[in-house]
């Protein structure tokens, strides 16, 4: 745990780290610290966002009438650079996995986010991406490695290590965001730490898309359907599986997000691999290695990990 950064010190950083940085005016003092009568800090870590949208730097210091802003403490657009948004406590975390919380302190690896327990508000810096979040809608190579180097830089001013380092779907159960893969994201940022603030990472950054792994995923769709409602075996697997089937039009949006492989996402996976020429127990619903990355590789939305 540390001491937030000062905004002053948090300008050092990013500047020593090589970024060029624009400062919304008011930034310095805007903050949910005293609207919510608690205090940013100690932090523990950076989390990663995409907006789900364009042109939304004002909106994110804003906020919407149902989230007052500022809704991170960094905006990065496509092509209008990094943006101070705030400073101190800022509505981006929401609830959060406190286990989840704990591993990011700890900098261990990371626990499946199967709960909403704690408040990720407190203790995390927030920085939004400018991205539509469909998977293919392009992070331009500059946008991207300004993110790294972001990422990295807070993380050398405290002395953490790329394991301090989370996407927002890796701590809140139901997120997506960023749609490029976490694990990719942190080799980069270890990478660019190595490197030396100021001095480019060893080679070119490039994201990649987010990892469906197969074995849990087959758990998954076995256990999920029998069990309780609400019983969550595998949440980012699941809704990336789902959000790919609804694209394609084998399941209907109301049933998918839970993060729950029931009955009628199996039913669904099932009409998929009826279209692929599959028939009797090849297409019984449970997701194989084909069948699946052929549902990634039509939709976009994720790659395949067995």
């Amino acid at each position: 745990m540390a001491t937030p950064l000062s905004a002053a010190k948090t300008l050092a950083a990013l500047k020593a780290e090589g970024l060029s940085v624009h400062e919304h005016a008011g930034w310095k003092t805007h903050n949910r610290d005293a609207a919510t009568g608690r205090s940013f800090g100690p932090v523990i870590g950076v989390l990663i966002h995409h907006t789900a949208g364009h042109n939304d730097k004002e909106l994110c210091y804003k906020g919407r009438s149902d989230l007052p802003g500022p809704l991170c403490h960094a905006w990065l657009g496509k092509t209008d650079g990094l943006w101070m948004i705030g400073h101190g406590r800022a509505n981006h975390a929401g609830s959060v996995d406190l286990d989840v919380l704990n591993a990011l302190r700890a900098e261990k690896p990371l626990p499946h986010d199967n709960q909403a327990n704690a408040d990720g508000n407190d203790c995390l810096y927030g920085l939004e991406i400018e991205n539509l979040g469909t998977g293919k809608d392009p992070y331009p190579d500059a946008q991207y490695e300004k993110a790294v180097r972001w990422a990295a830089a807070l993380c050398r001013a405290h002395g953490w290590s790329e394991k301090s380092v989370a996407g927002h779907k890796e701590v809140q159960p139901g997120k997506i965001d960023p749609s490029f893969d976490m694990d990719d994201f942190r080799a980069d940022v270890k990478k660019q730490l190595a490197s030396g603030a100021g001095k480019p990472a060893p080679s070119k950054p490039g994201p990649g898309k987010p990892r469906v792994d197969l074995s849990r995923l087959v758990r998954a769709a076995k256990a999920d359907p029998g069990a309780k409602q609400g019983h969550v075996s595998y949440m980012a697997g699941t809704n990336l599986t789902e959000a790919a089937l609804v694209k394609l039009g084998y399941l209907a949006k109301t049933y998918a997000g839970d993060g729950s492989f029931g009955s009628t996402t199996v039913a669904a996976y099932a009409k998929w691999q009826r279209h692929l020429g599959y028939s009797g127990a090849e297409a019984n619903g449970i997701p194989g290695k084909i069948s699946l990355g052929r549902l990634g590789d039509r939709t976009g939305l994720f790659t395949v990990v067995a």
